[in-house]
């Protein structure tokens, strides 16, 4: 976070303090892994209660006269068991503990630096326990259940976007990690003449922010998006989106990988003419234009990695979105599960933990208004004749997997059951209902698979994916709707 001239600077300014904070502690060379473990669920808590960005431990420093001592603890070498301590401490500490080392000289004696983020959305706990501080010590904080409710009341009202990911910033200083133009360039506005009107956009954007030192800070809204480089922000840094390609249709084999380094607005166009330049294709010739035609359907491609970055959970430290590409199809995974039923995307009204970056990146046309995102990629999808999308949930991650397009007799049944469903869903909100003409002209059938589709429709109402419009028309003019319908 802090190059060596600023750390110094940092370590001085808290010096300053005539005692330890709830958001700061000072050690000599107590090096005990626990203990650390511990003292960074407290401090991440505290900060978070604090409203402050981050909290700090600092060894070097003697803890009641705040004197320069210097310390023997190097935590580049410092080990529990076998393993690195900084290992060891992110696996028993919850997932959305952030937190980064540093070492510096100060008067010639080593300190080490200890930057420990602010708990968000949810408190930071070690050894599943969290913990807080009470004045100068480390505490159960089930133990204070009227500091608890406190602290919730903070944690819920607190959003990843507003919070600083850079800050102490000259009003310079603070556009030189930024491609602030690609904000007016994407809104086709003018360029501001004067520095104080790009400020101005920028401010009413939560972009950046103005401090109460007169000083700014870069919002985690600001770096996620238009950072120059996404590693000069270490609380978005791993938020970066990863590219892999394999050669076939598992990860065996690795063709290439490739790690975003620009903010999500400053580089969305060129990743995706990146991932297209990537995706089979083939040629056709319409009259005396030869055209190519890719795979998939870039606008599916385009929702569903803007989805993948405005759903994603920030919280989850340590990880981001990432696209991994295989010859028979695209699976766009992002940390984090939905805030709605899977079921029910398609017909529901969007909802996002991220309403500042949601309702930003839809102002700079990077996705879709009101949650038709995921109708235009299952409608894209079902224009090409592929396999219906589909989304898989794990414990901290959603994937969404795009295929190429197969026979019919190829697809299993869950997939055609999938795609029964959606087309269903499709039909319901435009005002229509499925039948098995609808189901043959979406897979590409003619009339000779009428049983076939029959058979699938068969299947799909006894699976309760969807059900008669009106049971008692004759089979031949049956026509179905989603179960919910």
């Amino acid at each position: 976070m802090f190059g060596l001239d600023n750390l110094t600077l940092l370590v001085r300014e808290l010096l300053k303090h005539p005692t330890e904070t709830l958001w700061l502690e000072f050690k000599h060379n107590n090096d005990d892994p626990k203990m650390i473990g511990e003292d960074i669920s407290a401090l991440a808590n505290a900060a978070a209660l604090c409203e402050k960005s981050c909290a700090y431990m600092i060894w070097g420093i003697e803890n009641g006269t705040h004197a320069i001592v210097g310390t023997t603890f190097d935590y580049r070498v410092a080990k529990k068991g076998n393993e690195e301590i900084q290992t060891w401490l992110r696996k028993l500490l919850s997932s959305n503990a952030n937190f980064e080392f540093a070492m510096t000289s100060i008067d010639g004696k080593p300190i080490v630096v200890l930057t420990i983020y602010k708990a968000v959305d949810k408190t930071v706990m070690f050894e599943k326990i969290d913990f807080i501080r009470i004045g100068s010590y480390t505490k159960k904080l089930n133990d204070f259940p009227q500091v608890k409710t406190q602290l919730w009341d903070k944690l819920r009202n607190a959003h990843f976007e507003t919070l600083s990911a850079k800050f102490d910033l000259t009003s310079e200083n603070v556009l030189k990690f930024l491609d602030y133009s690609t904000y007016f360039d994407i809104k086709n506005e003018a360029l501001p003449s004067s520095h104080e009107g790009i400020l101005h956009y920028l401010i009413e954007e939560a972009i950046i922010s103005r401090q109460d030192n007169g000083l700014y800070s870069i919002t985690n809204l600001g770096a996620v998006l238009f950072a120059k480089k996404l590693d000069d922000f270490p609380s978005v840094a791993r938020k970066a989106l990863r590219i892999v390609q394999y050669k076939g249709k598992d990860r065996l084999d690795m063709l290439k990988e490739d790690v975003g380094k620009k903010g999500y607005a400053y580089g969305f166009e060129g990743l995706l003419k990146y991932i297209e330049a990537l995706l089979p294709a083939s040629e056709v010739i319409e009259g005396a234009v030869r055209k190519t035609i890719s795979a998939y359907p870039m606008i599916a491609i385009r929702e569903s990695v803007a989805n993948a970055l405005i759903h994603q959970d920030f919280s989850i430290s340590g990880t981001g979105p990432v696209i991994e590409l295989f010859n028979n199809r695209i699976e766009i995974t992002n940390p984090g599960v939905p805030l709605i039923d899977v079921q029910r995307i398609i017909d529901n009204p969007p909802k996002s933990r991220n309403e500042r970056l949601a309702s930003l990146m839809r102002r700079l046309k990077m996705c879709e208004e009101l949650g038709t995102g995921w109708d235009k990629i299952v409608i894209s999808c079902e224009a090409y004749q592929l396999p219906a999308p589909k989304i898989d949930l794990y414990e901290e991650n959603t994937k969404v997997s795009l295929f190429v397009n197969i026979p019919y007799s190829d697809i299993s049944l869950e997939d055609r059951m999938r795609a029964c469903y959606q087309h269903a869903c499709l039909k319901q909100i435009q005002g229509e209902q499925a039948n098995n003409t609808s189901l043959r002209e979406r897979f590409g059938l003619e009339a000779t698979a009428m049983s076939s589709i029959s058979r699938l429709i068969r299947d799909s109402v006894n699976a309760g994916f969807i059900k008669p419009y009106d049971p008692n028309t004759a089979p031949r003019h049956m026509k179905y709707v989603p179960f919910w319908a």
